[in-house]
């Protein structure tokens, strides 16, 4: 049976695929490949326009060979199918060679070239993308550039085979970044297993809905992989339903270490979040003086940061700390404090350019957090921002080994990491977390899970997927995403969280 939720590289995918092909004739699984992606296609088509035309681009390996096997069969079903071969036939693989010989022989037509400029002159139900596989390494460029590019324009629904051209299926990056493109698929059917490529950085945007075929491989034949989707599972057992006999301090304190001067909001958002979800008791402990109040969240407490005992709650540090002198010493204390600990915002800047915060990080033993957005990574790993969006899971899981850290990198499909190396890419969120304060309310609701025994694992995968959960359930209802607020998430995750503790799954989709 099918798992949508583990991921495998690429190279998996090759060691399974090439288990599976020493026990089976040769193009079974082309063949087995074709049929399910004729079967989707056949459905969006009769779904869109049951007497349009189908578009199928075919390449030079054997993507191109699935391609052409999926438009014999559409073909011979009744369908109006045009083929476009961008590659030489004679130097296809084997069994694509045969995929092509089964689709000259039946019904398609096939395509001498494809017109670019008056490509959405034609009323097309849908397009099949089988131009490049999981294989591609280089940057797409020339006329197969321009004919991605005018396929990019159109308004039918496209179908990409495996994974849209031009897209890396283990990092989600463009191939060949600035000078490369890729195909925007409204969906993807993936072959063998699911690819961690199609769930962040760029994944999302070019795979659309994904469906995965196993193509009925063994199971046996299926490796261990370290990588899944987030789900609620993973996190659930560790919810309990408050007891009835219990009180504040059964539900933990929280410090937010921050607000600085000019950035009192971001401190009042992580300590509005904490409380909402949950937390006993939740401090402001403020660099700036001006915070000793907060009359939209009259149970917050202000203190000075100066004068807080980090030794006595679960620290949130970070969020409008800035960078200062006092900042730095303050937070100091947090990390020498042998409590839970998320860190986030400057204070990973600070960490990030001082060599002694980087020492006393590693002596800790208490559950840590780190929640960096991409430009913060770069910093604590001594890089760009652009190589760490170039394989987001590695730039995750090089900081949780080398902070001994559960990391959370921030962005499209947030990748979450271990410090052994486990890996889980959020699926929930959308566009309207791309708001100023949203990162804040992430890191007040991770230190409210702390704070309430979570271990840092599932506090971190729950925390993520929530403040997802929340963007995608407001804007289902309307509110967003263009105009949301960090402040409308906080109430949202809370109805969420309690539905999920309380055992309502049937309110959660």
């Amino acid at each position: 049976m099918t798992d949508i939720h583990t991921l495998y590289t690429v190279a998996d995918i090759r060691k399974i695929e090439q288990a599976a092909l020493a026990t089976l004739p040769s193009y079974t699984l082309m063949q087995r490949a074709g049929k399910a992606a004729a079967e989707f296609a056949y459905t969006l088509q009769q779904e869109r326009d049951k007497a349009g035309r189908i578009l199928v681009l075919a390449g030079p390996g054997n993507n191109g060979g699935d391609a052409l096997e999926a438009a014999s069969q559409l073909a011979n079903a009744g369908l109006n199918v045009s083929i476009f071969l961008a590659a030489n036939a004679e130097n296809l693989p084997a069994d694509a060679q045969q995929a092509l010989k089964r689709a000259k022989s039946g019904k398609a037509t096939f395509l001498e070239t494809v017109d670019t400029a008056a490509l959405n002159t034609t009323d097309w139900a849908l397009v099949i993308d089988g131009l490049f596989g999981i294989g591609l390494t280089r940057a797409i460029t020339n006329d197969t550039h321009d004919l991605i590019a005018a396929i990019n324009t159109l308004s039918c629904q496209i179908l990409a085979l495996d994974v849209p051209s031009g897209l890396n299926a283990d990092t989600g990056a463009i191939v060949g970044e600035d000078a490369g493109i890729a195909i925007q698929a409204t969906h993807t059917i993936t072959f063998i297993g699911n690819k961690p490529g199609l769930h962040t950085c760029e994944g999302r945007d070019h795979a659309g809905e994904v469906s995965v075929v196993d193509l009925d491989i063994a199971e046996d034949l299926f490796l261990p992989s370290r990588m899944q989707l987030s789900r609620t599972e993973l996190f659930c057992a560790t919810l309990r339903p408050r007891r009835h006999n219990s009180n504040k301090g059964s539900y933990g304190d929280v410090s937010i270490l921050g607000g600085a001067h000019g950035m009192v909001g971001a401190a009042v958002l992580a300590a509005r979040s904490a409380t909402k979800c949950g937390a006993g008791r939740v401090f402001i402990a403020s660099l700036a003086e001006s915070i000793t109040y907060d009359n939209q969240q009259a149970e917050l407490m202000c203190r000075l940061a100066g004068n807080m005992d980090y030794e006595s709650t679960t620290t949130v540090a970070g969020p409008g700390l800035g960078t200062s002198r006092p900042a730095h010493d303050c937070l100091t204390r947090a990390i020498l404090a042998n409590t839970p600990l998320v860190l986030d915002a400057d204070a990973l800047n600070l960490i990030a350019v001082e060599s002694g915060l980087r020492q006393k990080l590693l002596l800790r033993h208490a559950s840590t957090i780190l929640t960096p957005h991409p430009l913060e990574a770069a910093r604590l790993l001594g890089i760009t921002t652009q190589q760490v969006q170039a394989d987001r899971l590695a730039a995750a899981r090089t900081l949780a080994a080398t902070f001994h850290a559960t990391t959370i990198l921030k962005g499209s499909g947030t990748v979450i990491a271990t410090p052994d190396g486990d890996i889980v890419i959020n699926t929930t969120g959308n566009p309207a977390l791309a708001t100023a304060g949203s990162g804040d309310v992430l890191a007040g609701l991770c230190g409210a899970l702390l704070a309430q025994n979570y271990p840092a694992w599932e506090a971190a995968v729950a925390a993520v997927w929530l403040h997802g959960k929340a963007a995608d359930e407001l804007v289902e209802n309307g509110v967003g995403p263009i105009g949301l607020t960090a402040s409308e998430l906080i109430p949202e995750i809370r109805s969420i969280l309690n539905r999920l503790v309380y055992a309502k799954p049937a309110q959660i989709n």
